[in-house]
Protein backbone atom coordinates (compact mmCIF):
# COMPACT_ATOMS: atom_id res chain seq x y z
CA UNK A 1 0.00 0.00 0.00
CA UNK A 2 1.35 3.41 -0.93
CA UNK A 3 1.41 6.35 1.38
CA UNK A 4 -1.18 9.04 0.60
CA UNK A 5 0.09 12.42 -0.50
CA UNK A 6 -0.18 14.77 2.46
CA UNK A 7 0.17 18.53 2.76
CA UNK A 8 0.81 20.28 6.05
CA UNK A 9 -1.33 23.26 5.22
CA UNK A 10 -2.26 26.67 6.57
CA UNK A 11 -5.20 28.00 4.54
CA UNK A 12 -4.31 31.57 5.55
CA UNK A 13 -0.89 31.27 3.87
CA UNK A 14 -0.78 32.19 0.17
CA UNK A 15 2.21 29.88 -0.49
CA UNK A 16 0.35 27.00 1.11
CA UNK A 17 -2.76 27.70 -0.97
CA UNK A 18 -0.64 27.91 -4.13
CA UNK A 19 1.09 24.58 -3.41
CA UNK A 20 -2.27 22.90 -2.78
CA UNK A 21 -3.61 24.30 -6.07
CA UNK A 22 -0.55 22.98 -7.94
CA UNK A 23 -1.19 19.50 -6.57
CA UNK A 24 -4.88 19.62 -7.39
CA UNK A 25 -4.17 20.90 -10.93
CA UNK A 26 -2.19 17.69 -11.45
CA UNK A 27 -5.06 15.52 -10.27
CA UNK A 28 -3.61 14.92 -6.80
CA UNK A 29 -6.13 15.18 -3.99
CA UNK A 30 -3.84 15.25 -0.96
CA UNK A 31 -4.74 14.56 2.62
CA UNK A 32 -4.83 18.07 4.08
CA UNK A 33 -3.35 18.38 7.54
CA UNK A 34 -4.09 21.73 9.12
CA UNK A 35 -1.01 21.57 11.24
CA UNK A 36 -1.94 24.54 13.42
CA UNK A 37 -5.05 22.63 14.54
CA UNK A 38 -3.41 19.19 14.51
CA UNK A 39 0.30 19.76 15.15
CA UNK A 40 2.79 17.08 14.14
CA UNK A 41 4.43 15.28 17.04
CA UNK A 42 8.19 15.03 17.49
CA UNK A 43 8.35 11.70 15.66
CA UNK A 44 6.57 13.14 12.62
CA UNK A 45 8.84 16.19 12.61
CA UNK A 46 11.91 13.92 12.71
CA UNK A 47 10.49 11.91 9.80
CA UNK A 48 9.90 15.08 7.76
CA UNK A 49 13.39 16.40 8.53
CA UNK A 50 14.88 13.08 7.45
CA UNK A 51 12.96 13.13 4.18
CA UNK A 52 13.99 16.73 3.54
CA UNK A 53 17.55 15.95 4.63
CA UNK A 54 17.75 19.14 6.68
CA UNK A 55 18.20 20.05 10.32
CA UNK A 56 15.40 21.42 12.50
CA UNK A 57 16.80 24.94 12.38
CA UNK A 58 16.13 25.01 8.61
CA UNK A 59 12.44 24.32 9.23
CA UNK A 60 11.92 27.20 11.65
CA UNK A 61 10.15 30.39 10.61
CA UNK A 62 12.50 33.02 11.98
CA UNK A 63 10.05 35.87 11.34
CA UNK A 64 7.50 34.67 13.90
CA UNK A 65 7.33 36.56 17.21
CA UNK A 66 7.78 33.26 19.08
CA UNK A 67 11.18 32.78 17.46
CA UNK A 68 12.62 35.73 19.40
CA UNK A 69 10.50 35.18 22.51
CA UNK A 70 11.75 31.59 22.84
CA UNK A 71 15.37 32.52 22.13
CA UNK A 72 15.59 30.17 19.17
CA UNK A 73 18.45 32.13 17.68
CA UNK A 74 20.65 30.60 20.41
CA UNK A 75 23.17 28.36 18.58
CA UNK A 76 23.60 26.24 21.73
CA UNK A 77 20.10 24.74 21.34
CA UNK A 78 20.28 21.08 20.39
CA UNK A 79 18.42 19.43 17.52
CA UNK A 80 16.21 17.69 20.11
CA UNK A 81 15.36 20.99 21.77
CA UNK A 82 14.48 22.56 18.43
CA UNK A 83 12.27 19.61 17.45
CA UNK A 84 10.50 19.75 20.82
CA UNK A 85 9.88 23.45 20.27
CA UNK A 86 8.49 22.90 16.77
CA UNK A 87 6.09 20.28 18.14
CA UNK A 88 4.96 22.62 20.92
CA UNK A 89 4.75 25.73 18.70
CA UNK A 90 3.60 24.64 15.24
CA UNK A 91 3.34 28.25 13.99
CA UNK A 92 7.12 28.13 13.81
CA UNK A 93 7.09 25.37 11.17
CA UNK A 94 7.83 26.51 7.62
CA UNK A 95 5.03 25.77 5.21
CA UNK A 96 3.76 24.26 3.13
CA UNK A 97 5.21 20.79 3.56
CA UNK A 98 4.21 18.03 1.15
CA UNK A 99 4.88 14.32 1.67
CA UNK A 100 4.59 12.05 -1.35
CA UNK A 101 5.73 8.45 -1.79
CA UNK A 102 8.45 8.56 0.87
CA UNK A 103 9.73 11.97 -0.14
CA UNK A 104 9.12 15.47 1.18
CA UNK A 105 9.26 19.00 -0.18
CA UNK A 106 9.05 22.41 1.40
CA UNK A 107 6.97 24.61 -0.89
CA UNK A 108 9.18 27.68 -0.83
CA UNK A 109 8.49 28.58 -3.58
CA UNK A 110 5.31 26.52 -4.07
CA UNK A 111 6.64 24.97 -7.31
CA UNK A 112 9.23 23.06 -5.24
CA UNK A 113 6.51 20.54 -4.34
CA UNK A 114 6.39 19.43 -7.99
CA UNK A 115 9.95 18.06 -7.67
CA UNK A 116 8.75 15.06 -5.63
CA UNK A 117 5.79 14.07 -7.80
Amino acid sequence: MTEPTRIFHNPRCSKSRQALALLQERGIDPEIIRYLETPPDESTIRDILGRLQIGARSLIRTTETEYKELGLDNPALSEDQLIQTLAAHPRLIERPLVLHQGRAALGRPPEKVLEIL
